[in-house]
């Protein structure tokens, strides 16, 4: 299945997709966009080029796992995607994934104007890569 996950942030969003095995997330693409209405035309767009069958977005916990209104915000988005895609989404806990993301550009030597624009991309497959790891792992139990 085609799994597409999403960073939402609130200029840059990140977007990654899975291949039909499900084995490997990879960067799609980042979306510069801070109108909330621009963005989701956007991304729907994005579930169409991709063929996405599920979508994960990133949930944005605080530490201590409560939510906060970038939450509620991240939960609002997925259920405004599904309902113009009618295709599900699925929640992905996101703690540390900007972290992970930014350790593994430090890791390249990625920096400045080039680690700006790619950082979200980054943080969308990790945020993909985990869902799926997760779900190896709950297949297989």
């Amino acid at each position: 299945m085609i799994i597409m996950s999403v960073d939402l942030g609130k200029a840059r969003t990140g977007i990654a997709v899975c291949d039909k095995t499900e084995f490997l997330a990879s960067p799609y693409k980042v979306i510069f966009e801070k109108s909330p209405q621009i963005l989701i035309k956007k991304v729907c767009e994005a579930v169409k080029e991709t063929n996405a069958e599920l979508i994960v977005v990133g949930l944005p916990k605080n530490m201590d796992g409560t939510e906060g209104e970038s939450a509620q915000n991240a939960r609002h988005f997925a259920e405004q995607i599904s309902s113009l895609t009618g295709i599900k989404s699925v929640m992905q806990d996101e703690r540390g994934t900007t972290i992970t993301a930014h350790n593994f550009l430090n890791n390249t030597n990625t920096r400045g104007k080039k680690r700006k624009n790619i950082v979200d991309g980054v943080a969308a497959t990790i945020i993909l890569q985990d869902f799926l790891d997760a779900r190896k792992l709950h297949i297989q139990k």
